[in-house]
């Protein structure tokens, strides 16, 4: 009995203080911190894709120079202009001896060496990262690549065996660029790259930057928190620079290496900083005073209603298990002592259950006694104790609905603060942006392999296609297509494709409409070879696993991100989708569509602010339309992050609001059905029986169920109901009761 009692207090205060707990610390004022923590976001979103790029890079002019056909008679010239030739972006580009460092031959301008120690840096096993080195006062990247080529045969009288012993000959490709593009998303937003010392190496702005937002110090602050972060190679953070007016620079930074510390880019000390000068609030908000309030509100009623069951429940239980066992005493014993516990009226507390128990048990102390017969009990008699936990939890809940519903709610309209919208819609733009680069790089890894095809022989096709297959993990499947649009050639696995249309030229393109995954493919065309009509020619295909579609879109804190066609219709997602679903509001297809421009435009992004079922949701939209393979396909990135989990003050406050309402209708309902299942309906079954038994039931066995003080008092009851049975038995052969006729007769006496 005293636990659930004891606990349904104590739960609520607890309650009542992590209402507080959760509420004081919520304040409005200045810049709140999901605007800190969307700038930190939108560092660390750009330092991905420029690590991204980098390591592309760098996986490009290997793969080259493992692709190279070198041969004994190669020289480094020819190899050079062979390894070079498709590369634009190189400013300078040098073939060296791995082993001697011995410069073989050079294209472009100077690359700088100085301090790069070319044996050492050849010597080793694994691939050599880039390095970020100095030249006429700008930084640039070399890029590192190793040439194998066989051994060759100096004297042509030389035996077989004798040749094949010669050391193959390395060299080691270098090739100097400038750094990846810097992009800076969002209106008067400015991007900048720094070195390990804090210099800006490369700048980008979007819009009119603010002179606030090129608070002085940032930088060098930026590169000494990268510096401080140690091991943790992809750390990133936020900082506020100068206020000017009622506007103040708010800052991210990121550093450009992997997660798992591992990548190509962790040694080069590189970090991006992002900055944007945000209207301060001015409008502060404190939730501390209706937290205490609410606590208080919740303490007052959890100490009310332990009173109420303490004096209601509790101690009427308390002694009414006393009389019945007082009353067991005097039908089990013998002489005075028996005689002096049956002589005392049962005491009737309480209401409900508890007055009908010990209402029956005054009667069966006066059958005891011999001074009345079996008594008939109404089987209805006003509220019980049902009525009072009933009660109980509408009073709770009369502290948690308002809390639930009506308190603290968040303002659509207006409870997201513009500069968080924002940036949701800047990350949009860059998540839009990686999407492209990555089908970009797909459709320029097909063309390259497109354009190595012609004039070979199906088995040199196809050894090929394998082996693109095997450089190019986003690849499922590669296949060569008729005009007629039957399969000539493939490789990997069976092609989702079912359109029968072969397109003309180049890009990419989706090539079924229906199934369980969506087929998204890069085409290019096949030139016919030397000799044969131009008819001759075929296109490659190559499937994109949508996988690897999947896994470039969950950022932190971007929420559920999806990639759309034209009809918005879903292709790829960072969470669980069907194919070819629509978007899971009706808000988001809106604002995908709002995306689209004119007619031969790329269209704009967006972003907006939904109500849904879980509160405020924070929504952008971009296109994915712009030059190149992906500019004819009308696709769009969608995003969408509940509000709740951007740090936003108004919906943490409403948040917490709801689970501290929350939290206490569980509670006391929780606490209200354990008294109900183990005090209050095994009163209501005891009630019933003991009525009986006091009405002239002497068959039924009163079995106690729990050991307690309700199991008490029933077997209390037993032993009366044995001692009346023996009475009555004796009644019926005509002997007075054993225990029963002297103390009938000692009450006569008194």
């Amino acid at each position: 009995m005293r636990p659930p009692i004891a606990s349904l207090v104590v739960l609520l205060l607890v309650v009542a203080a992590l209402t507080v707990i959760g509420l004081d610390g919520i304040h409005t004022g200045g810049i709140p911190q999901a605007v800190l923590n969307g700038e930190q976001r939108i560092a660390a979103d750009t330092a991905q894709s420029m690590r991204t790029a980098i390591e592309a890079e760098a996986s490009t002019v290997r793969r080259t120079a493992n692709a190279y056909p070198a041969t004994s008679t190669s020289t480094p010239t020819t190899a050079l202009k062979a390894l070079t030739s498709a590369r634009k972006a190189a400013l300078g580009r040098v073939l060296l001896d791995a082993h001697t460092g011995k410069l073989l031959a050079t294209g472009g301008k100077t690359v700088p060496l100085a301090g790069v120690g070319v044996a050492r840096t050849a010597s080793g096993h694994g691939e050599i990262p880039p390095r970020l080195v100095t030249s006429g006062g700008t930084r640039q990247l070399l890029y590192f690549a190793k040439v194998t080529l066989p051994a060759q045969q100096d004297d042509p009288d030389q035996d077989q065996y004798q040749a094949q012993s010669g050391t193959e000959r390395q060299w080691l490709l270098v090739v100097s660029e400038v750094l990846p593009a810097l992009t800076a998303y969002g209106d008067g937003r400015t991007a900048e790259v720094l070195d390990a010392s804090g210099t800006v190496l490369a700048t980008a702005v979007h819009g009119t930057a603010s002179p606030a937002a090129a608070g002085s110090g940032l930088s060098a602050a930026a590169a000494r928190a990268a510096h401080g972060s140690g091991s943790d190679t992809d750390a990133s953070g936020s900082m506020l620079g100068a206020a000017t007016g009622s506007r103040r620079t708010v800052a991210g930074w990121a550093q450009v290496a992997s997660a798992t510390g591992q990548g190509e880019t962790d040694d080069l000390g590189l970090v991006v900083l992002t900055s944007r000068a945000v209207p301060a609030t001015t409008t502060a908000a404190d939730y501390s005073g209706f937290a205490l309030e609410a606590a208080g509100a919740l303490a007052v009623v959890a100490l009310l209603l332990g009173m109420a069951l303490y004096f209601s429940v509790q101690q009427p239980l308390l002694r009414l298990y006393l009389s019945a066992g007082r009353l067991a005493r005097g039908a089990t014993g013998d002489g005075p002592a028996a005689s002096a516990e049956l002589s005392r009226p049962v005491p009737v507390h309480g209401f409900g259950e508890l007055a009908r128990i010990g209402r029956a048990l005054d009667s069966l102390r006066g059958q005891l006694l011999g001074e009345s017969g079996p008594q008939e009990f109404p089987a209805r008699r006003g509220p019980g104790y049902r009525a009072l936990a009933v009660a109980g939890v509408v009073v709770v809940a009369c502290w948690s609905m308002p809390m639930i519903f009506v308190l603290n709610r968040a303002d659509t309209a207006t409870a997201v603060p513009a500069p968080v919208l924002a940036d949701q819609q800047a990350r949009t733009e860059i998540a839009t942006n990686r999407v492209r680069q990555s089908l970009d790089r797909s459709y320029t890894d097909l063309s390259e392999a497109a354009a190595s095809l012609p004039g070979k022989s199906r088995a040199a096709q196809t050894e090929v296609l394998q082996k693109s297959l095997a450089d190019h993990k986003q690849y499922r499947s590669l296949y060569l297509l008729d005009r007629s649009g039957t399969i000539m050639l493939r490789v990997g696995d069976t092609p989702l494709r079912t359109l029968v249309h072969v397109p003309h030229g180049g890009g990419i393109t989706t090539v079924n409409t229906s199934g369980r995954i969506p087929a998204i493919a890069a085409y290019a065309q096949v030139r016919a070879g030397k000799g044969k009509a131009p008819a001759a020619g075929v296109v490659l295909f190559g499937e994109i696993d949508v996988k690897a579609l999947n896994s470039i879109l969950p950022r932190p804190k971007l929420g559920s991100v999806w990639v759309t066609d034209r009809d918005d219709k879903v292709l790829a997602a960072s969470v669980g989708y069907r194919a070819f679903q629509s978007l899971p509001d009706s808000g988001l297809t809106r604002l995908a569509r709002a995306t689209q421009g004119a007619p031969g435009t790329t269209g704009t992004a967006t972003s907006a602010v939904h109500n849904t079922s879980s509160g405020p949701s924070v929504d952008a939209a971009a296109p994915l339309a712009q030059s190149g393979p992906t500019a004819r396909l009308g696709w769009h990135v969608v995003a969408a992050e509940p509000a709740a989990a951007l740090q936003i003050p108004a919906v943490q406050a409403e948040q917490h609001t709801m689970l501290a309402g929350i939290l206490g209708l569980a509670v006391g309902a929780a606490c209200l059905g354990w008294l109900h299942v183990v005090v209050i309906r095994p009163l209501r079954a005891v009630a019933v029986l003991v009525e009986r038994l006091a009405g002239g039931d002497r068959r039924t066995v009163l079995h106690p169920v729990n050991h307690d003080e309700i199991g008490s008092v029933t077997r209390s009851l037993e032993l009366v109901r044995q001692a009346l049975a023996e009475h009555d038995r004796a009644a019926r052969s005509g002997h007075a009761a054993g225990p029963s006729r002297p103390l009938r007769e000692n009450t006569l006496q008194r």
